[in-house]
């Protein structure tokens, strides 16, 4: 009896042994793919640096052969590019013949979630927040970009977006050419495209860290950002850091010019019935170009260096003057100045692994001055605002509007593809003679202009990159608005990617 139980026992224990080896195999086995995939894609990664490298290269020396005997014609692609398999990560190219490409892309970027708003519309000041309770189709991009020839590269951007009615919009959002190789260290970009101020404007919402825009964005430069057709000149400046300087002229009317001449009010949105918006002195507003100060001029400056061999920081200061109104017999002559400042510092593991982990902080603020000429309701005949001080409609002075604010993030990308954000936004104007005076719209007094007011907002996210071609992303945010109160949002937004997208700056 004994034997037999000693020999079950023995049974027991050598199964357990093979078990364990078992597990420990596989444990091995996982260790073992694991490194071997990263050391894949490392080597992969650095292959392609390579590969890039050099069709830059080469792709310069042809340029100046071109150049040296007075081509026109696009230079042929290189063999290292006529040789290469296609891989899922290249641009889908559309060959017109052996000179000429186009690289396209697109994009498709969506939300779904809920807020405890009445106004989502208004809470969501971004012409791609979400603005709805369910589901929002924030942006369909499509992207059309290549060399045209020797001297320039062009690129569009056709968005296609369904808005909180399902109407279905479909604009230009870009479409410029830029120089490849102007004397001096010059550039040249024209046509329509997003203005150069601060860090968040120039950039598409894919590529945004958060599922919406920054407060400020959103009231001083509208719903959409600040673009449109114009010209940008920018030079490289010969220093051993990066140091560039950029001077933009476009047309200060439209949707995309909110804070200037736009056909709406000044803060991206339509006026509301109960509201004193900053357009009620516009005269002849959006009337197109008559003059030279018709133009809106935005300046930039960018400085970019490196604090140690895992830090870098950037600094920009940028600048935005153009009209508000032009001509009338009330508005006058009114212009607007905005002026911002804004700093990056990112912080990248010496041993990191495909960027990660890494720490990244980027701050925007920005002042608008504002004018607005006179105004008497009495030549209105409908919709009059009355000084219930005399009874009469009102007769308001010219003034300055002043409004400031600014946004803070954070992000931490913990471990490859993870990364936790946390921004801070805060808006707010001084209070404006015209919300000191006694006024009322059909009876009903109006105060203080709450698309000036006080508001603060707080978002933490957590987003997941599967691959280079999807992303998730949860975020919540807590709104303070001063005059309408507490709102609580949470959004979770994804994306996916076909082709290749262009690299966007640090």
């Amino acid at each position: 009896m004994k034997k037999k139980l000693f020999c079950g026992y023995f049974i027991c224990l050598a199964a357990s042994a093979a078990v364990a080896q078992q597990t420990n195999d596989v444990d091995a086995l996982k260790r073992q793919l694991q490194e071997a995939t990263e050391k894949f894609d490392k080597a992969l990664q650095e292959h392609r640096k390579i590969i890039d490298d050099l069709n830059r290269r080469l792709q310069q020396v042809q340029v100046e052969q071109a150049k040296a005997t007075g081509a026109v014609a696009a230079a042929a692609p290189s063999p290292a590019v006529a040789a290469t398999p296609w891989r899922p990560t290249d641009p889908i190219r559309l060959v017109g013949d052996k000179r000429a490409y186009v690289n396209i892309s697109f994009d498709g970027l969506f939300a779904a979630g809920s807020s405890t708003a009445s106004d989502i519309e208004e809470l969501q000041p971004g012409g791609h927040d979400p603005n709805q309770r369910g589901f929002t189709v924030q942006n369909l991009e499509t992207t059309f970009e290549g060399m045209v020839d020797p001297y320039f590269r062009g690129q569009a951007n056709i968005v296609y977006q369904i808005d909180s009615e399902g109407e279905s919009l479909l604009e230009v959002e870009e479409a410029y050419l830029e120089t490849l190789a102007l004397p001096g260290n010059l550039q040249v970009k024209g046509g329509q495209y997003f203005t150069e101020f601060g860090r968040l404007n120039p950039t598409h919402p894919h590529s945004w860290a958060f599922v919406d825009q920054p407060l400020v964005n959103g009231r001083f430069l509208g719903g959409d950002g600040l673009r449109n057709p114009g010209a940008r000149v920018s030079w490289l400046m010969p220093t051993p850091f990066y140091s560039e300087l950029f001077l933009s002229v476009q047309n200060s009317h439209g949707e995309t010019a909110s804070s200037f001449r736009s056909a709406g009010d000044a803060h991206g949105g339509e006026e509301e019935e109960g509201e004193v918006p900053l357009a009620f002195r516009h005269a002849d507003n959006d009337r197109g170009l008559k003059h030279v100060q018709d133009l809106l001029f935005v300046p930039r400056y960018a400085v970019s260096f490196d604090l140690t061999d895992s830090q870098t920081a950037l600094f920009g200061a940028s600048a935005a003057f153009g009209p508000n109104s032009r001509g009338g017999e009330d508005g006058g002559d009114t212009d607007t100045q905005i002026y911002g400042l804004d700093l990056t510092w990112k912080w990248k593991s010496p041993r990191h692994t495909a960027g990660f982990p890494f720490v990244a902080w980027q701050t925007e603020a920005m002042l608008r001055r504002y004018d607005v000429g006179a105004f008497d309701w009495a030549d209105e005949t409908e919709g009059q605002i009355i000084d219930e001080s005399t009874g009469n409609p009102a007769n308001l002075t010219g003034e300055t509007l002043t409004d400031y604010g600014f946004y803070t993030q954070l992000l931490y990308g913990f471990r490859k593809g993870w990364v936790a954000g946390l921004r801070f936004d805060y808006v707010t104007g001084d209070r404006a003679d015209y919300e000191r005076m006694n006024l009322s719209l059909d009876g009903e007094p109006l105060g203080r202009d709450l698309q000036r007011a006080e508001g603060w907002r707080i978002s933490p996210n957590l987003t997941w990159y599967p691959t280079e071609f999807s992303k998730l992303r949860l975020q919540y945010n807590y709104d303070d608005r001063k005059g309408i109160g507490e709102d609580h949002s949470v959004w979770l937004q994804f994306e996916f990617l076909l082709g290749s997208h262009g690299a966007h700056k640090f």
